[in-house]
């Protein structure tokens, strides 16, 4: 049980925090009337939109009266139980010398045992609630039961390529792309975020490596390891390792226990199916399945890919291609909300990168297309042009290349639009 005062100290420093840190506007719309809950990998940004919301609110006119920022991550709160949150409220109320419901900012609040009965509490009681949590066994997919439909459920991701230029600087302006010197850095920005990713405090920061080994670390080691209680963590690296040097390819569950079994670690079916499962609820890798599979098929035998490419840069070298696919795939991941039943790839005598049936989108990604009947350009305009005559609803044939002039390929009555993949990401395709 903590202390009224002590929690009312932590407001008060966590009022200046958030007056004092600097955020990088990100696009994402917090509309009137709803209550919200953020999740996603580690570090994506999420405590940061909830500042931006709060600096945006005292802007407008709030005051430190009106709401309440807390970090369950906050050492300070070592201790805390289900009732103190009940003083929570108490030391706000005693702060602001009024009993008028507060918005609440609530930080990582699956570390508090029963936290879903008082955001159910809150909600019920017209409370303005924003909380933030990286499980998604804890907070994603159970949040419609848990919460009983009162809080919209959004994922948060590390940068979009347009939220990295924006951190960088980059005006995205019409006239100034057309200055040399702004194409230069445009094509630098899109170098550093294939090759290390998103993550928003390593957007700037300069010694990158170190920082994304440090996130990796806390990501397997703290959010998996260490909350599913697993001893064998070389294990766990080897997985990601396999999985990171698997990009393109699929790969069964058979395959990856044998591959790790052969390193004279023991290793077992069931624990990498629990392993994949543990990845994926902390929103580190996405699987997608193949569209031409069978039910079995399409559960055991899937595409991974990771929610930032700098972590496939600490995994593999000669990596350019895989790091371009990801990309890819992290574009259409933050795209499509239910992206594992929206985005697949396709083979069985035919193999397309990705398609998405409801929209009728079929992609492939290609470092470098080569020139007209090379081996490279066939392969890839053949796929599209086969499965596009297999299936009539793919009227939408993409070439994604990382650098090469943009054209459409007109043959058979279909069009193929070659596009260049910063292009692309940022028309959000």
């Amino acid at each position: 049980m903590l202390d009224v005062n002590h929690i009312k100290t932590i407001l008060r420093s966590n009022q200046v925090m958030v007056e004092n840190v600097k955020v990088v506007h990100r696009d994402f719309d917090f509309y009137d009337g709803a209550n919200f809950v953020l999740v996603g990998v580690r570090r994506a940004g999420k405590s940061f939109l909830l500042f931006q919301q709060m600096q945006h609110l005292l802007r407008i006119g709030k005051t430190w009266r009106d709401m309440l920022y807390i970090n369950f991550e906050d050492d300070r709160l070592l201790g805390f139980e289900t009732s103190d949150f009940e003083r929570l409220l108490e030391a706000h109320n005693s702060m602001s010398g009024s009993d008028e419901h507060p918005i609440l900012f609530l930080d990582e609040i699956q570390n508090i045992d029963g936290w879903h009965k008082f955001a159910r509490r809150l909600a019920d009681h017209k409370y303005q609630v924003y909380i933030t949590g990286s499980n998604a066994k804890m907070l994603g997919s159970d949040v419609p039961t848990t919460l009983g439909g009162r809080y919209v459920v959004k994922t948060i991701f590390p940068y979009s390529y347009h939220e990295f230029l924006n951190a960088n600087g980059v005006n995205l302006s019409d006239n100034q792309i057309r200055l040399t010197t702004e194409k230069a850095k445009l094509n630098w920005c899109l170098e550093e975020y294939m090759c290390y990713g998103g993550f928003p405090e390593c957007a700037t920061y300069p010694a990158k490596t170190e920082y994304l080994m440090s996130v990796y670390q806390k990501i397997y080691l703290g959010d998996i390891a260490s909350r599913h209680k697993i001893e064998n963590t070389f294990a766990l690296r080897l997985m990601f390792k396999k999985l990171a040097e698997s990009i393109k390819q699929p790969i069964s569950f058979s395959r990856l226990t044998s591959l790790i079994s052969s390193t004279g670690t023991k290793f077992s079916k069931s624990t990498a199916i629990n392993y994949m499962e543990y990845s994926k609820d902390s929103f580190l890798v996405m699987p997608i399945q193949n569209m031409a599979d069978n039910f079995t098929e399409r559960e055991t035998n899937m595409k991974y890919y990771f929610v930032d490419n700098g972590i496939i840069s600490l995994l593999t070298l000669d990596n350019r291609t895989s790091l371009l696919e990801n990309m890819v795939a992290t574009a259409l991941w933050r795209k499509y909300e239910a992206f594992e039943n929206t985005v697949f790839f396709y083979n069985h005598n035919i193999e397309v990168d990705f398609v998405v049936p409801e929209h009728g989108l079929a992609i492939q990604v290609c470092y470098d297309l080569g020139e007209e009947g090379s081996e490279t350009y066939i392969r890839e305009t053949q796929a599209l042009l086969k499965i596009s005559k297999k299936f009539s609803a793919y009227e939408r044939l993409i070439i994604l290349t990382y650098s090469g002039k943009e054209y459409k390929i007109k043959t058979d009555d279909k069009t193929i639009d070659v596009v260049n993949v910063g292009n692309w990401l940022l028309s959000n395709d």
